[in-house]
C-alpha cells in the first residue's frame, strides 16, 4: 500500500534531479513503496509509484466506483431479492450453454 507519510527531502524532487538519478529513484520507490513527487519549474508535475502500489490504487478506485453505483441502485430501488438474483443467474447460464 502507498505510505501516507511523505519525506519532504526524499520524496519531492525536481525533474532535473530525477533525470540525473532516475535508476536510483526507481529502485528506492520499488523498495520503500513511497511515491516520488516530481516538480517542474517549482511546482508539482507528476507522481511516480511502484507498480504494485499503482495496481492496488486502481483496484481500490474501481471498487469504490462499484460501491457508489450500488448505492445509487439501492436509492433508485433497483435491487433484486436473493431468489430473483439466483433465478437470473440460472437463466443467463442456460443462454450461454
Amino acid at each position: 500500500m502507498i505510505s501516507s507519510k511523505i519525506d519532504l527531502e526524499q520524496d519531492i524532487q525536481p525533474l532535473s534531479e530525477f533525470r540525473k538519478h532516475a535508476a536510483e529513484y526507481i529502485e528506492r520507490i520499488k523498495n520503500d513503496k513511497r511515491p516520488l513527487i516530481i516538480t517542474q519549474h517549482g511546482k508539482s508535475a507528476a507522481v511516480l509509484l511502484d507498480v504494485n502500489s499503482y495496481q492496488k490504487m486502481l483496484y481500490n478506485y474501481n471498487l469504490n466506483e462499484e460501491l457508489i453505483e450500488a448505492e445509487r441502485q439501492i436509492s433508485r430501488d433497483e435491487t433484486l431479492t436473493h431468489q430473483d438474483a439466483i433465478f437470473q443467474v440460472k437463466e443467463n447460464l442456460k443462454k450461454w450453454k
